[in-house]
């Protein structure tokens, strides 16, 4: 289902009328970038949609990956780096899957804006799959809207956007809940980010492999 969704949306849609779509790197990846808090490493991006993220950490050094359940996302992705002339590796692989497109672990593992794509009864499974992924003591960044935000509605924890995708927004608790088992949880807040066309209200998860 949500990979004919997304197929849909990026085979249909103009980039700039997808909301997520944003080519700047999000102010929080950048402060952990440069104030040193994640440094130079092997890296990978769960759900990179068309790279924009992947291209800006190639771009200072690191060696990223980005996979994404989109063909389409994936092959704008690599147009995209290769127009910028940066070198990134793109997988096509779906998230809840078992992962075997990827080969060995990463120091760093993100997910932006991808877990309220997930719902809860899938989570434990995508949480396995970054653990598997993240070597001993590495960091995983995620960021995921909150129930606090007023996107689509403004209340319930199923929202339909306007391209037709239902997003699960999530408690500060229910994240503490599900990283706890298998992360030792750095920083856990809810944050403002800007979207294209309005702020929303986030949690952001800064965590370490146990």
């Amino acid at each position: 289902m949500i990979k004919e969704q997304m197929e849909k949306i990026y085979g249909n849609i103009p980039l700039e009328n997808i909301p997520w779509n944003i080519e700047s790197p999000p102010e929080i990846l950048i402060d952990l970038i440069t104030s040193g808090k994640v440094k130079q490493c092997r890296a990978i991006e769960l759900g990179c949609g068309t790279g924009n993220n992947v291209i800006y950490l190639c771009s200072r050094g690191f060696d990223c990956t980005g996979v994404d359940i989109s063909e389409t996302a994936i092959k704008i992705a690599e147009n995209s780096a290769e127009e910028k002339n940066v070198k990134c590796n793109f997988i096509t692989a779906d998230v809840l899957g078992d992962m075997a497109e990827l080969d060995g672990t990463y120091d760093f593992v993100y997910d932006w804006m991808l877990l309220h794509h997930i719902y809860p009864q899938d989570r434990d499974k995508y949480l396995a799959n970054v653990y598997k992924l993240l070597k001993s003591g590495g960091t995983y960044l995620s960021v995921c809207f909150s129930e606090e935000s007023q996107a689509f509605g403004g209340s319930g924890k199923y929202r339909t956007t306007p391209l037709d995708t239902v997003l699960y927004f999530s408690s500060e608790n229910e994240i503490k809940e599900l990283f706890q088992p298998l992360f030792e949880i750095e920083e856990l807040t809810t944050v403002t980010i800007p979207g294209k066309n309005t702020q929303h209200k986030a949690i952001y998860t800064l965590l370490t492999k146990k």
